[in-house]
């Protein structure tokens, strides 16, 4: 289902959290073209055609994919250096998700615990933060944290953990994520999930139930953050209708 832009048009809505955990591609980047190229790249390699890998990669790590269809390469080592030379052979390729920027800078300049939760690996993902000069968060989960990927909630859990918010024994956390796997990864791991519809149809994100669906990024903004209470003011808006 293509759904028109102006369904996006709830009224806003003011949400409050203790701490935001991130996707990253298709979340706070679109680096849609620069993976096509690398997995076009890795196809060659192992004589597959990239429009069969791309059909399952999205939102997934690299190494669940590659078990699929070249067991032998799927190991850190391979991986770790080759998404690591993503950024440098294919930065231009990049952009960010509009609104991403702004709402990272202001976190950083309230001090509100966010961390990023992707499937992507540690080099990856540090090589497109220092690429496109965006904030990096104290505290990053990547593939290599966690012994299942998404949908599996481990790393979402563990995203929060890193946010030390154990003084806040009902901490209330939302996540964004792009990709009906990450959806329902933060979803099984008990929290609120705000969905983009920047890569997949409003269909698969709906059957993935988060809590809103927005356009991008713009929809975010940081009201407020109180820091004796440790909890943020979001306000939502243009939301799927």
């Amino acid at each position: 289902m293509t759904v028109p832009k102006a369904s996006f048009s709830a009224p806003a809505q003011t949400v409050t959290c203790h701490g935001l955990l991130f996707d990253m591609d298709g979340t706070i980047i679109d680096s849609t073209d620069a993976i096509i190229k690398h997995w076009a790249k890795i196809g060659r390699e192992i004589g597959i055609e990239p429009e069969v890998i791309l059909a399952t990669s999205h939102g997934r790590r690299s190494i669940d994919v590659l078990q699929l269809y070249e067991p032998k390469l799927a190991n850190w080592e391979y991986i770790s250096h080759h998404e690591g030379l993503i950024p440098k052979e294919f930065g231009a390729d990049a952009v960010e998700i509009p609104g991403s920027r702004a709402l990272l800078d202001s976190l950083e300049k309230y001090s509100v615990p966010w961390c990023i939760v992707t499937s992507g690996t540690r080099p990856l993902v540090t090589g497109w933060l220092d690429v496109m000069k965006l904030a990096h968060p104290k505290n990053l989960v990547v593939a290599e944290s966690v012994k299942i990927g998404k949908p599996d909630p481990a790393c979402y859990r563990l995203g929060r953990e890193l946010l030390e918010l154990s003084h806040h024994g009902d901490a209330s956390i939302i996540v964004f994520e792009d990709a009906p796997a990450g959806i329902l990864s933060g979803k099984a791991a008990g929290f609120k999930v705000c969905a983009l519809a920047t890569s997949h149809s409003v269909d698969q994100l709906l059957e993935a139930g988060p809590d809103w669906i927005v356009f991008d990024m713009q929809s975010v903004t940081l009201q407020g953050w109180d820091a004796q209470t440790g909890e943020a003011k979001l306000e939502i808006r243009n939301a799927l209708v």
